[in-house]
């Protein structure tokens, strides 16, 4: 048996955090067992199904590296295939056309509540001949449930749960405009695209007891199911934007890794043992559902944004430098050639303090800053008549420094013995000169970086309390 998973949204909204970590766990499942990851855009609801929630699907899935292995399939474009089968079914003996009346339905909902039970069908055309059916009214065809015993589902995260078919009553498959029900559109997909595992949230898992039935009406086998765990805010109550980002492109805007997104996503009701970091590669090898917790998990962008940082130090700098330069462009922040260069050669500095890529753009802004950078009050303070007559007398000395890093290094703690200074003494001030800011990456890092003349230009700008320009 190939396995076959899907990933199956309702392209009513943007792709929610939830719907991304059910995405990654139907993507490892099948690449754990050498199958097939394959999407699904449940589009049938017209109204509430727009363009752009498609668009931004898509988008995320592509940003998170889990684009599907065949096209995706539009259940929207299956509607005569769902229509059928309910056909089917009913030539069958195994469904029934029902002439229900909206009326009708409203009076059995309201007696149902009024009496304190379940508002279920009661199956009144269940054995009804349609030569009965009132004119003018246009039939549904309801699924001819079984009435005894219990559907019983082994499921590969909750275990056994069964529910006793009294509970359940005849469902509609087929409205009575033709459209299907997502019930029945959900099992005819599934077969029909050969899905062998179907995992998903847990608030479908009512859902699967009448799907099943659906399986078993037709004669289908039905595939293995597993019902995950949903995702709670950090107050334990359904996640929402008011707990933080819950979309998946707002994490990519606010500067995360999409790998260190899908590595937290994994941890989130999966373990194995204390590890942490747990890249795709292995996370293919370890990935089992058996090790699926049964309880719902707590989001906690903490842990998300620690992680985010180890993954920031690990990143390939090219890949950190493009992101930042992008997010420049956003901002409307105007670089050249040389500054992108000078934010390549920081680079394996900066992205050691940073936590996300808006964090690191923010620390690298002052390399493209044409002369004297904006500056901070903190660093202001540190500009004392005394710091600046040593950055002016520091001028002197570094113009003939050579200008790499190691020999920076040891030409300002030369300068700092000559003068009988500490360090910080000079990398203080210098700092605040260079940067606008009191932290930065080493001093010596920052200067070979800049370059001598734009070093150089600040120094100066500072030592004489006020801006000199850049080049002309």
């Amino acid at each position: 048996m190939t396995v076959r998973t899907r990933f199956a949204p309702s392209p009513t909204g943007f792709l929610h955090i939830g719907g991304a970590r059910t995405a990654y766990f139907n993507y490892l499942f099948a690449r754990r067992h050498g199958g097939q990851y394959l999407l699904r855009i449940e589009d049938t609801d017209r109204q509430r199904s727009t363009p752009e929630a498609v668009r931004q699907i898509l988008e995320s899935l592509e940003w998170l590296d889990l684009s599907p292995d065949e096209p995706p399939v539009f259940q929207s474009t299956r509607t005569a295939r769902h229509a059928e089968v309910a056909h089917a079914l009913l030539a069958m003996g195994k469904a029934y056309l029902a002439y229900d009346t909206p009326e009708e339905l409203q009076q059995m909902r309201e007696r149902a509540i009024a009496e304190g039970r379940p508002p279920r069908y009661d199956g009144r055309w269940r054995d009804r001949d349609p030569a009965e059916a009132p004119p003018g009214v246009k039939p549904a065809i309801r699924l001819k449930a079984p009435r005894e015993g219990e559907t019983v589902v082994r499921d590969l995260v909750q275990g056994e749960v069964r529910v006793a078919n009294a509970e359940l009553d005849d469902m509609i498959i087929l409205r009575s405009d033709g459209t299907p029900t997502y019930l029945h559109a959900v099992v005819v997909d599934d077969h029909d695209m050969g899905i062998t595992h179907v995992i998903r949230g847990d608030d479908h898992l009512t859902n699967t007891f009448r799907q099943c039935q659906i399986y078993d009406a037709m004669g289908w086998h039905r595939p293995h199911f597993a019902h995950l765990p949903l995702i709670h805010g950090p107050d334990g109550t359904k996640l929402s934007k008011r707990h933080g980002a819950v979309s998946v492109l707002e994490f990519r805007e606010q500067g995360y890794l999409p790998e260190a997104v899908c590595n937290y996503l994994l941890r989130l009701g999966w373990g194995h043992g204390d590890e942490e970091v747990v890249p795709r590669e292995r996370a293919i090898r370890l990935f089992d559902l058996a090790d699926v917790g049964r309880s719902p998990s707590r989001m906690d962008y903490a842990k998300l944004t620690h992680l985010n940082a180890l993954y920031l130090r690990q990143a390939d700098d090219e890949r950190l430098v493009r992101e930042v330069l992008e997010r420049f462009a956003r901002r409307g922040v105007l670089f050249g050639a040389e500054d992108a260069e000078r934010v390549r050669l920081l680079m394996p500095e900066l992205k050691l303090r940073a936590k996300t890529l808006e964090e690191l753009a923010g620390s690298a802004v002052f390399l493209v800053t044409e002369g004297a950078p904006p500056m901070e009050p903190k660093a202001a303070a540190l500009l004392t008549p005394e710091a600046r007559a040593r950055l002016a007398d520091l001028a002197v000395f570094l113009n003939d420094a050579p200008w790499e890093r190691k020999d920076l290094e040891a030409w300002l703690r030369d300068y700092a013995e000559v003068k009988g200074l500490r360090l910080g003494e000079i990398a203080q001030p210098l700092r605040a000169a260079l940067t606008g800011s009191t932290q930065s990456p080493p001093i010596d890092a920052v200067l070979h970086a800049l370059g001598r003349a734009e070093a150089m230009r600040r120094i100066l700008a500072a030592a004489e309390g006020g801006a000199v320009p850049g080049p002309a």
